[in-house]
């Protein structure tokens, strides 16, 4: 059965990667970078700094290979993303099954923490289904939401409360926003709800060179922060961002 470590390297600075993951990048032979193209070259660089910085010189090898691509205008939204994670699965499993050799360490540096949306655990279970034995085991990681509270240094929960995490998508579905973490947020959802009595804390980019941080009443600022979104994604070609909405008491 062959080994495989996925570790989380937290949302962009790496001076929050844990003690225990770099222990984890020193017993890996050989770390595997999913390249999602030239707009994000930039985040396999991230990985490879990591990897060159905290891994055994000379002891490991890195395979660098092209992500699949969703149908990002599939009008079946689950659909499209099931059929990505199949084909994302026959590419893992095939790496692993010739890249992978007996008694070697496999890697897969995960932004984030790889149990919150990410779904590379989904995909190994998938792999699994194409009949590749893997012994797994994960790393956590800061995640973005832990770093949004970091930076705008407010509690993600009250005492005694709760918090909804949701991605965008489903944030109109809510009957009610109280406290909610929403991630994945691709077309400005806090700009088709209704505003008054919210508070915002947004970040894009978190612990990077590029962060941007903006807060306030969601009425006064959702323009400012769609414009900042709008101009970031223009300039980079991408944008990673997280925020928390919460009732004004």
């Amino acid at each position: 059965m062959k080994q495989l470590l996925l570790i989380g390297i937290g949302p962009g600075d790496p001076r929050q990667i844990t003690l225990e993951a770099i222990e984890a990048l020193q017993q890996a032979d050989v770390f595997f970078l999913i390249d999602k193209g030239e707009v994000r070259r930039e985040l396999i660089e991230v990985r490879r700094q990591l990897i060159e910085r905290h891994a055994q010189p000379g002891s490991y090898r890195m395979v660098q290979i092209d992500d699949v691509q969703r149908d990002a205008q599939a009008s079946d939204y689950k659909g499209a993303v099931q059929a990505w994670h199949e084909q994302r699965a026959a590419l893992y499993a095939r790496l692993i099954e010739y890249e992978l050799a007996a008694g070697e360490v496999g890697a897969f540096l995960l932004w984030g923490e790889p149990g919150l949306y990410d779904s590379t655990l989904r995909m190994l279970d998938l792999v699994r289904q194409f009949g590749v034995e893997i012994a797994l085991r994960v790393i956590p990681g800061i995640s973005s939401a832990q770093a949004l509270a970091a930076r705008h240094a407010v509690p993600l929960s009250d005492t005694g409360g709760s918090l909804t995490i949701v991605p965008g998508r489903r944030l109109s579905e809510l009957a009610g926003i109280d406290n909610v973490l929403v991630m994945l947020d691709g077309r400005n959802a806090f700009d088709h709800i209704a505003a008054e009595g919210l508070y915002i804390y947004w970040g894009a980019y978190l612990g990077s060179e590029d962060e941007i941080l903006i807060s306030g009443p969601l009425q006064d600022v959702k323009k400012r922060i769609a414009r900042a979104r709008k101009e970031a994604r223009a300039r980079k070609g991408w944008i990673m961002d997280t925020y928390l909405l919460r009732r004004t008491p």
